[in-house]
């Protein structure tokens, strides 16, 4: 697939405030991933956020090397160390769902379906689908989700801690914005750490996740200058004066 073709189905959006949104433009195929298509997704175009690999073309994605992190969408996109947001507006199958999990925040809307087909079609999870849902929304529940290839609504995605916020249809870009605005507000190159020992220390039981914390934090404070540390302290007495913002 030649470029040209390739900047049609996956269109970039980058915004003066420093927001750049992602889309999935295959609508008439529902956001379905081809072997060239894989590539990193905030949004969908379509009634589909994404509804799997396209079974026309299984047998070149599920053949290609799944050890292969270059060409691995999932993997790029944990490697990513900026906040990854995900609009969720239609059903999320499978890779979509896979997708979704892969993002550090997710937005659906009303009537969104998240769905893992993997046991209905025969298809071996390789992005992660059988162990991050159960770490998220526990394993009896991810069981249920997996085994039954049943949808979960966005309703209940939320209550079960998938879900970030449920919006109405037509809001979700909206409130990706919101929430994506609120993130720059802040100390950027904090944010970036942030995230990174969120996501490290999930990896790890707590002892030792709280270890990690503890000296990243010491890195961090051991790395700033006294002017730094003088800043710091006249930026949060600026804001302590200020009214604060309402939440999410």
């Amino acid at each position: 697939m030649d470029q040209s073709s390739m900047e049609k189905l996956i269109i970039v959006t980058r915004e003066p405030d420093r927001i750049a949104t992602i889309t999935i433009n295959r609508p008439k195929s529902l956001n379905s991933l081809t072997r060239a298509l894989m590539k990193i997704s905030l949004r969908r175009s379509g009634r589909a956020f994404c509804s799997g690999v396209d079974l026309t073309a299984a047998e070149d994605v599920f053949k290609g090397d799944v050890k292969d992190l270059e060409s691995d969408t999932v993997a790029q996109m944990e490697r990513c160390p900026k906040p990854i947001i995900g609009a969720i507006n239609g059903f999320a199958v499978t890779a979509g769902f896979e997708i979704s999990l892969a993002c550090d925040i997710l937005i659906a809307a009303k009537g969104a379906k998240f769905m893992d087909t993997h046991a209905r079609f025969g298809i071996f999870p390789s992005w992660g689908l059988s162990q991050k849902l159960s770490r998220i929304i526990g394993p009896n529940k991810a069981r249920e989700v997996s085994l039954t290839s049943l949808p979960l609504n966005a309703e209940d995605a939320e209550r079960w801690g998938l879900v970030n916020h449920v919006v109405e249809q037509g809001e979700v870009l909206n409130k990706a914005r919101q929430v994506a605005s609120a993130i720059l507000k802040n100390n950027q190159g904090l944010v970036l750490k942030y995230k990174a020992v969120i996501n490290d220390g999930l990896k790890l039981e707590m002892g030792r996740a709280l270890a990690l914390e503890k000296v990243r934090a010491h890195d961090y404070y051991d790395g700033m200058t006294k002017d730094q540390f003088k800043k710091m302290q006249e930026f949060i007495a600026g804001r302590s004066s200020q009214k604060p913002s309402s939440k999410l």
